[in-house]
């Protein structure tokens, strides 16, 4: 008796030129809507029968070897020929409605007989390692100078517990992940920070990435180092700027003038006659670098006049205004 050929292609709604990719994500996507977990009720006979269906199909297309088997021996549904199930003489067809004697239908049974007991092993996949990860992290100008410890916490994938990160427990799709092989949780992370970190320079942590495919290690996490804005100083490459307030006495008479740098505190001469945005380059005192030598810090004079002007203070700046305007007309 004749057998129909059971159409795993289309049981997921794939073309039969779908790469293997293709075959992955529906398979994945008709796990989630058919799981039986998913389908209480009146539903749920039906969605198991669904799910077995969609789980026996990826079995047969999600392997190589077993998928060119089925493509090979198959090949006469696209002419509406039935498939003559496989067997010796005497053997009987079967129809094929319902299960085969280890939860596979028939139709399965009959391309790959005795194959089906030792389904894991013909059709496990390599081991594929996890994907890289990224994240961002903001640190102070002084952080970056100096390396710090930071506390991190972390939102990834995890390997299922139930099924070790395979999707599958035995020959059915892992109830728990739903096929994908992995769950989705936080991680606390103590991150070591390198003195001279610069914006841009990423931190490999090993391991931290997202878990394997069918038991592969875990790839690694990458944290991207951005600077917070800083009040004080402006980074252009290794070195800073900022910009020093001084009294009009100060820029006009000379003085010296605490500046705070992130390296301490250092006297800066101002000489006698300054002006305002005029630059002063203290050497090494910019940001580090991990090969221990410091950029320069450009400091650039500001002219700050009195918020309030005593009336003594109001009689010197019209003396001096007198003795501007004389020097002007005496030529």
């Amino acid at each position: 008796m004749a057998v129909r050929f059971k159409d795993y292609y289309e049981v997921l709604g794939v073309s039969r030129d779908a790469s293997g990719k293709e075959i992955k994500e529906a398979f994945r996507r008709l796990a989630r809507q058919t799981h039986p977990d998913l389908n209480a009720g009146k539903g749920k006979k039906g969605a198991e029968a669904r799910f077995k269906e969609i789980n026996e199909a990826y079995e047969v297309l999600g392997n190589a070897e077993k998928r060119a088997k089925y493509n090979r021996l198959g090949a006469q549904w696209q002419e509406g020929m039935p498939f003559q199930a496989q067997g010796g003489p005497g053997s009987s067809g079967v129809h094929f409605e319902g299960e085969g004697r280890s939860g596979f239908s028939d139709f399965f049974e009959s391309i790959f007989g005795g194959e089906s007991q030792a389904f894991e092993k013909s059709s496990a996949r390599p081991a594929r390692r996890g994907e890289n990860i990224s994240s961002d992290m903001a640190l102070t100008l002084e952080e970056a100078k100096s390396g710090t410890r930071r506390h991190y916490k972390m939102q990834r994938q995890f390997p299922c517990p139930d099924c070790g990160g395979r999707g599958r427990q035995g020959r059915t799709v892992c109830r728990r992940c739903a096929g994908r092989g992995s769950l989705l949780g936080g991680k606390d992370l103590s991150v070591t920070i390198p003195a001279g970190v610069r914006e841009g320079d990423k931190i490999r942590l090993a391991g931290q990435g997202n878990p394997g495919e069918e038991g592969g290690p875990p790839g690694d996490l990458f944290i991207r180092i951005k600077y917070q804005p800083h009040d004080v100083f402006s980074v252009y490459g290794d070195r800073i700027e900022m910009t020093l307030d001084v009294m009009p006495w100060e820029a006009a008479l000379g003085a010296s003038v605490k500046v705070a740098t992130l390296h301490g505190d250092v006297l800066l001469k101002i000489p006698a006659g300054s002006q305002g945005a005029q630059p002063f380059r203290l050497r090494e005192k910019g940001l580090g670098s991990r090969e221990g030598k410091n950029g320069d810090l450009l400091v650039r004079l500001q002219i700050k006049l009195p918020e309030k002007i005593t009336d003594e203070a109001k009689t010197l700046y019209e003396d001096l205004a007198r003795l501007e305007n004389d020097k002007k007309v005496g030529g």
